[in-house]
């Protein structure tokens, strides 16, 4: 441990051995449902769910490796939100590309990303896009998130207006609701669980929500209240150690990137939208971490901030060669961050935990999509918070920000609502004069244009 505290200058740092491993492992309880999340998600592309486990347990470990040796900051990576979703439901869901594709987009991403973070470019990306556009895809994403959290729990299906809430009546009369409805019925309590435990600023109130919803559906199978039903997708609940204690191979998904599609526009497309969305993730997620630590500069950058994109990139290299969407890092490092965290060793600890998560995968692939749900509901509003920072007084930042909100969820596309805020903010303040654009931004809008004309 000595030799740790010195490497990473613990002490000149203000803090200690002892606060760094506490602030590593509040930092990972917080972020430690995305072990259940991802698989949940990425599984709906026909993925093997346990290799996706072990793909988001390693490439969580090792991007977080990297961003402490990189940069000696106590910020921690994974497969991020929005991003895993966008993924499985735009890309293999609404265009029908195969998961291997998707996995090659990612992996083109990070590669570019590599180079732009080694030359500035990425820095000055983010500098192009304005404070307002920034905070509506955030929101929009947040939205989004819900919106599938909803649909995955069953409290949101399908309806004669597009879309409806649950059938309660109905589903008690067909007997269904014993297999789904049970499921929307702890979901909701979780939401409301989840909520009190942020209230009462428990640590790791996120990943408490899932446990006691889980816990929950196993009191309700054992029960007979909650009967498991894969035809309806209702599973069972309870963790299965038939095969003993093992980590899931990561065979099935392990270098499987299809780059056949490479230089269609589509495919183009796809990866500019991999990239815009992590680039924004991560640098507003950078910046804001930092600034609760007091770790940014008179002038509001982050010093070596090179090390710290240059571990998100790599990290999604090899993610993607692992077998899982885009690593980014997690605004939940800022729990650490307030548990005293200050350098690379709450890092490592993070990192750490991850891997020995790996020995617990029976538990966290029997946690079902309704306990997953309150997560993914709690962490959209937290992404929602950001449009407190739009003027909404000023209708050329404010309108192009709500265009990228409200789209997202409505196209059911995070692409899509990125392009209808960029297309809107350029267009609309072309027009009226009221704000300089940057070239940048009318390189993005006429690309946007472009696919919608020609794809």
């Amino acid at each position: 441990m000595d030799f740790l505290a010195k490497y990473f200058k613990v002490a000149e740092h203000g803090s200690s051995v002892k606060t760094e491993l506490m602030a590593g492992l509040t930092t990972f309880m917080t972020m430690a449902y995305i072990l259940a999340v991802n698989p949940n998600i990425l599984g709906t592309t026909g993925m093997d769910a346990g290799a996706v486990f072990t793909a988001t347990a390693l490439s969580s470990a090792i991007a977080t490796i990297l961003m402490a040796l990189l940069s000696n900051y106590p910020f921690a990576l994974a497969p991020g939100m929005g991003l895993n979703a966008f993924f499985a439901f735009t890309v293999c869901g609404a265009m029908k590309y195969s998961w291997k594709v998707a996995l090659a987009a990612v992996f083109v991403e990070g590669v570019i990303f590599i180079i732009l973070s080694l030359t500035k470019v990425r820095e000055a990306i983010f500098n192009a896009i304005p404070s307002s556009l920034k905070y509506g895809v955030t929101a929009g994403i947040g939205l989004f998130i819900a919106f599938i959290g909803l649909q995955n729990a069953k409290v949101i299906v399908d309806g004669p207006c597009l879309v409806s809430l649950y059938p309660f009546k109905a589903a008690l009369l067909d007997g269904s609701f014993w297999s789904t409805g049970i499921g929307a019925v702890l979901c909701m309590i979780g939401v409301v669980l989840t909520a009190i435990l942020f209230h009462k600023r428990v640590p790791g109130g996120i990943l408490l929500g899932i446990i006691i919803v889980w816990v929950l559906g196993m009191i309700c199978e054992t029960t007979g209240i909650y009967v498991p039903n894969p035809k309806l997708g209702a599973f069972s609940v309870m963790p299965n150690f038939s095969g003993g204690i093992s980590i899931p191979s990561l065979a099935p998904i392990f270098n499987q990137m299809d780059f056949s599609a490479l230089f269609s526009f589509n495919f183009i497309a796809i990866m500019l939208s991999f990239m815009f969305v992590d680039l924004f993730d991560t640098l507003g997620t950078l910046i804001g971490v930092a600034s609760k630590a007091d770790m940014l500069d008179k002038d509001g950058k982050l010093p070596k901030i090179e090390g710290a994109l240059l571990s998100d990139s790599i990290g999604t290299c090899v993610g993607a060669v692992l077998g899982t969407s885009t690593v980014s890092t997690y605004v939940e490092s800022s729990s650490g961050v307030v548990a005293g965290g200050r350098t690379g060793l709450t890092s490592i600890t993070v990192a750490v935990l991850f891997l020995l998560s790996l020995l617990f995968a029976p538990i966290f692939l029997a946690i079902p999509a309704f306990a997953t749900a309150p997560a993914l509901i709690i962490v959209g509003f937290l992404m929602m918070s950001g449009l407190k920072n739009v003027d909404f007084d000023d209708f050329n930042d404010a309108i192009p920000a709500f265009f990228a909100t409200i789209a997202m969820p409505f196209a059911y596309s995070i692409s899509e609502g990125i392009a209808w805020g960029i297309i809107s903010y350029v267009a609309i303040n072309m027009f009226t004069g009221a704000k300089k654009i940057n070239t940048i931004l009318y390189v993005l809008a006429l690309l946007f244009i472009a696919k919608y004309i020609f794809v």
